[in-house]
This record gives C-alpha cells, sequence and structure tokens, in this order.
C-alpha cells in the first residue's frame, strides 16, 4: 500500500480545548484511517512550521484524500498538506521509464 507524510497545524482554538482537555489525538488518526483500509504508523508534534506529522499507509490516492478531506473540513486544522512517499524502488523505476521519455525543452 502507498505511503503518505502529512503535516498539520491546529487552529490556536483547538490548542486551547487540548490544554483545557488533553488527549491523544493519535487515537483519532488511527481511526480515520482504518476506516478506509488503511494504517497509521506514525504520529508526532513538532517544533518549527508544522504542529504535528503524520506517517500513514492507505490502499489508494482516493481513500487517502477521504481521510484529508475529512480532516480538512472539521474545522480543527489551520493546515494540512500530504505527501505521496515513493519508495526507493519504485523511484528506480521511474527513473528508468523518465529515461524513456522523449522530453522537448520549450523553444527547442
Amino acid at each position: 500500500m502507498p505511503l503518505y507524510l502529512s503535516r498539520f497545524s491546529y487552529t490556536p482554538e483547538t490548542w486551547a480545548r487540548l490544554t483545557a482537555r488533553p488527549e491523544d489525538r493519535a487515537q483519532a488518526a488511527r481511526s480515520y484511517i482504518e476506516s478506509v483500509g488503511g494504517r497509521l504508523h506514525g504520529f508526532w508534534y513538532a517544533f518549527g512550521t508544522h504542529d504535528g506529522y503524520n506517517l500513514w499507509e492507505a490502499p489508494d490516492n482516493v481513500s487517502m484524500a477521504s481521510v484529508a478531506l475529512a480532516i480538512s473540513g472539521g474545522g480543527a486544522l489551520s493546515s494540512f498538506e500530504t505527501t505521496v512517499l515513493l519508495s526507493v524502488d519504485e523511484t528506480l523505476d521511474a527513473l528508468r521509464r523518465a529515461g524513456q521519455i522523449q522530453y522537448r525543452a520549450p523553444g527547442a
């Protein structure tokens, strides 16, 4: 199954609610991805541009997109970005295929 890396940031209101009532949001994230046949591999909070990161496994892009849309539409986040991750073998395959494409630069 494909792997996905998500970066998210909470709204100030969400941080206030979590400060008043701390809870393990990894459990919620796990239930979301499992509902589409996927798996949560990790959930981390961080300093910096994003408040946290998730590593997910999902059956396909549509399944992951449905989870991302549900989470994004919930109103607790100020940002949510997801990146599809490629294994080394997938990248090597892509490199081999790229070598077979006859690319022409604009204006060439």
